[in-house]
């Protein structure tokens, strides 16, 4: 059994992935039959209350990843013209926590966000402009590109599609939900080599 805290990955029906949900959330659509199949290892079993004319308590199954009915909503926000919202703690692990300039791996809390065009010039806050950087690195660059301070960037900055950022938003992932995410990343992703 894992902990109430293990995430829970919801795809649609054709087993698209979603997004991360609870526990709770999960019960609810169990509760609602909104869940169509179940995939990867059982996580934990809810029990609720108990029935006063049978006398049984109700149990629920929770699996790693639900596949559930189509949601007009979250589909329209998934997949039209999605680009997923730029966070640090997103591109620290987009870029393996790896400061892009001089390829040291550092905690969060030694990594900043750089952008390799500095908005001062024009540059966008956006996926493709902008790497994870130490804070060294950060300010020898500063308002500069990376030509003008002298660093080499050492890998090209790149927008996540929809499964690749839903990996990136995980916390402990399970090897069956990552087999399931990868299968959904494009062939040339980055992040296709990594773990969870």
């Amino acid at each position: 059994m894992y902990s109430l805290n293990q995430q829970v990955l919801r795809t649609d029906p054709a087993g698209v992935p979603l997004e991360w949900i609870g526990y709770q959330e999960a019960v609810k659509l169990h509760c609602l039959s909104e869940v169509c199949a179940t995939f990867g290892r059982m996580l934990y079993h809810i029990h609720g209350g108990t029935n006063a004319v049978t006398g049984r308590q109700s149990r629920i199954t929770i699996h790693a990843i639900l596949a559930t009915r189509a949601d007009g909503a979250l589909y329209d926000r998934v997949f039209r013209d999605y680009i997923p919202p730029l966070s640090n703690r997103a591109l620290f692990r987009r870029d393996a926590h790896l400061c892009l300039y001089c390829g040291d791996s550092f905690p969060t809390n030694h990594l900043s966000r750089d952008h390799v065009t500095p908005l001062s010039r024009g540059g966008r806050d956006e996926w493709t402009n902008s790497v994870t950087a130490c804070k060294r690195c950060n300010n020898r660059k500063a308002g500069r590109t990376p030509e003008e301070a002298g660093l080499g960037l050492l890998a090209i900055p790149f927008a996540p599609n929809h499964a690749e950022y839903i990996y990136l938003k995980g916390r402990r992932i399970l090897a069956d939900q990552m087999e399931f995410l990868k299968a959904h990343f494009p062939r040339t992703s980055p992040l296709c080599m990594r773990d969870s």
